[in-house]
């Protein structure tokens, strides 16, 4: 592609962005596009992406973790982060999504003071380096807001570049009664400029200050973080909380055409400069919403499938997967060139607005309370209607399945496992968050610390404490990390996992969950079954038609699973990967 054509390409992108917007001149919209290119280092002819290839497959799995998750002393965070990756994981993942990196005031990393620099107490960019130079990197873009205490929102009080105009205002006279909102605090947060007073826009707390795209600069200083964040070894931007990103009066503010079209933006940029480079959108919305940003294979490359884990959870403490099934028959497969990111776990918690039109409010309350049984705590906000709803439930993910609606039993493990199993059988690329990886509990002293529910899953190992305890063939943490690695290790030598192989849906009753995977090149076929229920299910095999002329074999028990057997007895909790190609 010449950079004419490139530069044409952004016009568009811009006209739309910035249709009517007042101050910006349709006439500049060309020399816009030009200062982009500028910024991103795409003087010189690039050859044009290829929209529907996959830069992925099925021994692709991320570890999601924030720099300071585990620490020893005498080193930096991010040191022993890839201490602690080399050692455990190396052979079962192929990249880290490395939580924010830079300093912040609040949030624990998401009010971001400055975005070209690594939080001191955690490294710096070598260190950063060292990781992208042995993982793919998964980085954030905080791209909606920025920390109230930046040095943008300090110019902005101040009337001085950069960020005289880089934050969102409103009047309190203007219709936001439409406005979806995250949280519970008022929208608007009245501050004092030498302008006068103002009310700037605050999507999420009153630190974090929502930025103003209707600026271009605001587009630029972004396009100069991304070109920054590819020199440093970044290969996947998470845009977060990017649905929120356009503000308009009289409407939602989530989701507008605006916020698409500067998703669509972005990617023609950071493919033109990295062509393997992955866009993944954060959008922690209901799950039609959420398929949208994958456009026409031209926005993410991956959408979080925000869904699964509230669905999953459900199946898992009721016994009843067919919620599940029904979401999953629903859900259309990905094109080449895009896929699912899964996940069950997050440093955020299970969020609830993806659960909205797919479980009924009744199974939301019993979902909540469940986890309020099992130490969980809630997290809210405000309804339509003005009134409190649960946004999502924060809580360990190893304690979130340690019983069902009946309370606690002795199958936490079994159950535990039982949920990555089904998580890594999707159609996807899968995320195991460090704290699933190795089993941690809720962490209320850090709860009771930050002042905030979401801590209870943001627990700090000390090195030498989590090396005993994955020795230690006794221990929680060692039987998880067993399970789930074994798991993993299995998984990235079946072609039919592949984030996007066929994936059909099976119909084996309530308490079993099932579907049917077959490579691309439809050499493999792997039944993936899951009893989800704490009593033994029995599974008839002529239910999956498993071809009688091939051998057939579970891939996690080994053994064999051929045409005499009429039936399975499936203990509690138990997965089987049938295969008729054993592979690895």
């Amino acid at each position: 592609m010449n950079p004419n054509s490139l530069s044409d390409a952004l016009t568009r992108h811009l006209t739309t962005i910035y249709q009517g917007v007042d101050g910006v001149d349709s006439d500049n919209h060309g020399q816009l596009g030009n200062k982009l290119i500028e910024l991103m280092g795409l003087q010189q002819a690039t050859t044009e992406p290829t929209r529907y290839v996959n830069h992925w497959d099925e021994k692709d799995c991320l570890v999601i973790s924030y720099g300071d998750s585990v620490l020893q002393p005498e080193e930096t965070p991010l040191q022993t982060l890839k201490r602690f990756l080399d050692r455990y994981v190396e052979d079962c993942i192929s990249g880290v999504h490395i939580l924010p990196f830079y300093p912040y005031t609040s949030d624990d990393g998401f009010s971001v003071l400055d975005y070209s620099s690594v939080n001191e107490s955690l490294g710096d960019w070598s260190d950063i380096e060292a990781i992208a130079a042995d993982y793919s990197l998964m980085s954030d873009l905080v791209i909606n807001h920025c920390s109230a205490r930046s040095p943008w929102f300090e110019n902005f009080l101040n009337d001085r570049e950069p960020g005289h105009n880089f934050f969102a205002t409103a009047s309190p006279d203007d219709d936001l009664s439409a406005v979806v909102r995250p949280r519970t605090n008022a929208l608007l947060k009245e501050v004092e400029t030498v302008r006068g007073s103002q009310f700037v826009w605050c999507t999420f707390s009153h630190d974090q200050v929502d930025l103003n795209f209707r600026n271009p600069e605001v587009l630029k200083q972004f396009v100069s973080i991304i070109r920054q964040y590819l020199d440093s070894g970044v290969r996947i931007f998470r845009l977060d909380a990017v649905a929120f990103l356009w503000k308009e009066p009289g409407t939602s503010c989530i989701n507008l055409e605006q916020t698409h079209e500067v998703v669509r933006l972005l990617r023609t940029l950071i493919e033109h400069a990295q062509p393997d480079a992955i866009i993944v959108t954060e959008t922690n919305i209901p799950n039609r919403e959420n398929l949208a940003y994958f456009g026409n294979a031209n926005e993410a490359h991956w959408v979080y499938n925000f869904s699964l884990p509230p669905l999953l959870v459900n199946s898992l403490i009721t016994g009843d997967c067919n919620y599940l099934k029904q979401w999953m028959m629903s859900m259309p497969p990905a094109r080449n060139g895009t896929a699912y990111f899964n996940f069950i776990a997050s440093h955020d918690g299970i969020g609830l607005r993806p659960a909205e039109g797919l479980l009924k409010e009744t199974e939301i309350d019993i979902l909540v309370d469940t986890m309020q049984s099992f130490g969980g705590r809630i997290s809210w906000r405000t309804g339509d209607q003005g009134q409190r709803k649960p946004y999502e439930i924060n809580i360990s993910l190893f304690d979130a399945l340690q019983g069902t609606t009946e309370g606690p039993d002795q199958w936490g493990l079994q159950r535990f496992l039982c949920a990555h199993a089904i998580m890594f059988a999707l159609e996807g690329v899968p995320g195991i968050y460090i704290h699933s990886l190795v089993g941690t509990h809720n962490d209320y002293q850090r709860v009771e610390n930050a002042g905030h529910n979401r801590a209870i899953n943001r627990h700090q190992w000390q090195y030498s404490e989590l090396q005993a305890r994955l020795a230690n063939a006794n221990s929680s943490e060692h039987q998880v990390f067993g399970g789930i690695s074994e798991l993993l290790k299995i998984r990235r030598q079946q072609s039919a996992f592949h984030p996007n192989a066929t994936q059909f849906t099976l119909h084996l009753g309530s308490g079993l969950f099932g579907f049917w995977r077959q490579s691309i090149d439809r050499q493999q076929s792997i039944f993936c079954i899951s009893n989800i229920t704490s009593e033994v299910q029995m599974l008839n095999l002529s239910d999956i038609n498993l071809i009688d002329n091939e051998n057939w074999v579970d891939l996690i028990s080994q053994l064999p699973c051929d045409g005499l057997m009429q039936s399975v007895a499936m203990e509690p909790y138990q997965t089987l990967w049938i295969t008729n190609q054993v592979n690895g």
